[in-house]
C-alpha cells in the first residue's frame, strides 16, 4: 500500500472512530459542520472532508485565506494550522459533549494530568479568527477552541484520535469541577516540564518526517 492509499485508509478509519464516539459534534447548528483532515507528506496539500461526508477532497494548504473568517469555510482553518505547525499531521474540528461546553468555562483547560501534559501540552487561548491562531498555537499545544468549538490535532491520524479522546476526558473533568466550584490543583512544574519536553521531541521528529516525504512514527508510550 503506498502512502496515499495508507492516508485514505487511516482517514476513513479515524473519521468513523471519532464519529461513532460522538467526538465530532458542535452545539451551533448553523455553524460549520465537523471536519477531519490529514496532511499529505512531501506535498503542500491535505485530504479534507466534512462529517459525515464519505469522500475526501485534496486541497492545497497554501490557498489564499479568502473566506477564512466565514463560518462555512472551515477548510481554511485546517490549512492555516498546517501552515503554522509543520509537525501536525491530522486535524479534527468538532468535539464531544464536554469539549463543546469548554467555551463557557474559560476556553482553555489548565494542565491537570500527566497524560494531558505529555500529549496535549499547553492549550492556547480560544480564538475566533484565523489570524489569531499563530499566537494560540505557538506554545506547541495540540488543541484549541475556534469559535467555541474544539479543534484537536496530532502528528499522525492515530495520535490525533487519541488526543481528541484525551481532550474530551480532560474537558469533562475540568468542566464538571469548574461548574461545581471545586478547587483544582495544577500538575507540578517539573512533571509538566519533562512531559512537554518529550512532546516537543515527538513534534520535531514529525516535522523532519514530513519534510522528507514520510509519515511520522507513532508515539505510543508516555
Amino acid at each position: 500500500m503506498d502512502t496515499h492509499d495508507s492516508l485514505i485508509a487511516q482517514w476513513l478509519d479515524i473519521k468513523a472512530r471519532l464519529y461513532d464516539k460522538q467526538l465530532l459534534r458542535h452545539r451551533e447548528q448553523d455553524g460549520p459542520a465537523p471536519s477531519v483532515s490529514v496532511r499529505c507528506p512531501g506535498t503542500r496539500s491535505m485530504l479534507f472532508s466534512n462529517v459525515p461526508d464519505t469522500a475526501a477532497r485534496r486541497l492545497s494548504i497554501d490557498a489564499p485565506d479568502h473566506g477564512a473568517n466565514r463560518a462555512d469555510d472551515i477548510a481554511d482553518v485546517h490549512a492555516a494550522i498546517y501552515r503554522l505547525r509543520n509537525d501536525i499531521g491530522a486535524i479534527a474540528y468538532g468535539g464531544g459533549r464536554y469539549g463543546s461546553c469548554l467555551a463557557d468555562f474559560s476556553g482553555a483547560i489548565p494542565i491537570l494530568f500527566d497524560e494531558q501534559a505529555r500529549h496535549l501540552g499547553r492549550m492556547g487561548a480560544a480564538v475566533d479568527h484565523v489570524d489569531q491562531l499563530a499566537h494560540s498555537l505557538s506554545r506547541g499545544g495540540n488543541s484549541v477552541l475556534f469559535r467555541g468549538e474544539p479543534v484537536c490535532f496530532g502528528t499522525t491520524c492515530q495520535r490525533m484520535a487519541l488526543n481528541a479522546e484525551l481532550f474530551e476526558k480532560c474537558a469533562e473533568a475540568y468542566v464538571l469541577a469548574a461548574a461545581a466550584g471545586s478547587r483544582m490543583t495544577l500538575l507540578p512544574w517539573l512533571v509538566r516540564f519533562v512531559a512537554n519536553r518529550r512532546l516537543r521531541k515527538d513534534q520535531q521528529r514529525a516535522t523532519e518526517s514530513f519534510a522528507a516525504g514520510m509519515l511520522p512514527p507513532e508515539s505510543r508510550g508516555y
